[in-house]
Parts: structure tokens; sequence; C-alpha cells
């Protein structure tokens, strides 16, 4: 993976009226940028035409992110996510990332990415120190039982899992999951609540037969 360099703690700040809107190729090199994305990334444009994208690449940034991305956009789908971007100076700045395929036809032919500012209130949640966090996990290594799906930081364990391919069915598919999960639990139930009665027969049956033992002995005496 490309580190740029030098870089610095500060962190740059654009309105949240702006969008920062580049294109690029299907190999990632920039064919587009508007003049928000010129302003904020500290290049010019001649800068950016014609260079790969990773020209602004935050070395904070984990690969596995990157690759999630490229793996969405490959397959035809959008992706989306909390990206650090680095200024040509070695300063900062966060944007939500909306990535997306160029079709001409049928035929993909690009990439476009769509940048807007977080919200006051997602930073004052920490979500961009908490993403930050989970990127550096990834960066040192330290990413045991996390990975990172369609721009999302989650727990890489079977419930998750099953969790993202239900996220990704369609509704139609949802539901019919959802009723077979229903008649499973019903078979469950209603296989366990024969097993219990059986058993409580069977008890009953060692109580009554416990009972009964001594009652003839008690009737042998009397005689």
């Amino acid at each position: 993976m490309k580190l740029n360099h030098p870089i610095t703690q500060t962190e740059i700040q654009f309105s949240e009226s702006e969008t920062l809107v580049s294109k690029t190729d299907l190999k990632g090199i920039i064919t587009y940028a508007n003049q928000a994305f010129i302003k904020t990334s500290g290049y010019s444009e001649s800068e950016l035409i014609g260079q790969a994208h990773n020209l602004v690449r935050h070395p904070d940034m984990p690969p596995e992110a990157f690759a999630d991305l490229w793996a969405n956009c490959k397959a035809g789908k959008p992706w989306t996510g909390i990206v650090k971007n680095r200024c040509k100076n070695g300063d900062f700045y966060w944007v939500i990332a909306n990535v997306a395929p160029i079709f001409e036809g049928q035929r993909p032919v690009g990439f476009m990415s769509v940048r807007g500012k977080p919200t006051r209130q997602q930073i004052e949640a920490a979500e961009i120190e908490a993403a930050d966090n989970a990127y550096r996990l990834f960066r040192d290594g330290k990413s045991n039982g996390l990975k990172i799906s369609h721009g999302n930081v989650i727990k890489n364990n079977l419930l998750a899992r099953i969790s993202a391919m239900f996220q990704k069915m369609q509704i139609g598919m949802r539901l019919n999951g959802l009723i077979g999960l229903a008649l499973l639990a019903s078979v469950i139930l209603g296989a366990l609540g024969v097993i219990g009665l059986s058993q409580s027969q069977t008890s009953l049956k060692s109580v009554y037969e416990d009972r009964m033992l001594p009652l003839r002995d008690l009737a042998s005496i009397n005689e």
C-alpha cells in the first residue's frame, strides 16, 4: 500500500454545504475533480488529473478498508464509509465517502466518489474517533474478530456473518427466512414439549411404583 508522507496532526475543516466529488477510471486514475475537492486536498487540478486516487490516501487508513471498497465497486455495488484523507501538506480531513461505479449502458467505465462532511452530532458521538481506533487495530495487526464489510467495522464471527448475509437478502427472501425460522422454532418447541411430557410421565410412574411398594409391605404385615 502506498504511504503518503509527511503527515501532520492538523485537521482541515470544510463547509457542510460543500460536496467533494471526483471520478476515476477503472484503474483508479483521477479523470475529474470538482473545485471543493481540489481546494480541500491542497492540490491543483493539474496535480490531481491523471494521478492515482491514492494520492490523497492517509497512512492511518488500513488496507482492509480499501480492499472492501474495491470488492464492492468491482461487483457493481456502491460503498459508504468514513475515510481519512491526506492533504498535499500532510494535514488531514475526514469525510463520509459514497463511492459507486459509473456505467455506460451495461458496461462499467469508472467510479465516482461523492464525499460529505460528518455532522457535528457524529463527531460529538465520537464516531470518527471510534472509527479511527478500529482502523488503528487493523494497522497494528490487532483486529482479531473484526472485519470491514460495506464500509463498516463488524465482528467477524458466525452470528455477524449470518447477520451480514441477512442484510444482503432482498425483502422477500428475508420474509421467507423469518417464516422458516419461526417454523423451525415451533418444531423445536414442540419436540421439547413431547420430550418433557414423556419425562414427566416416566417420573410419575416411578413415584407411583415407589409409593406402592411400602403399601404392599404394610398389607403383608397386616395379614
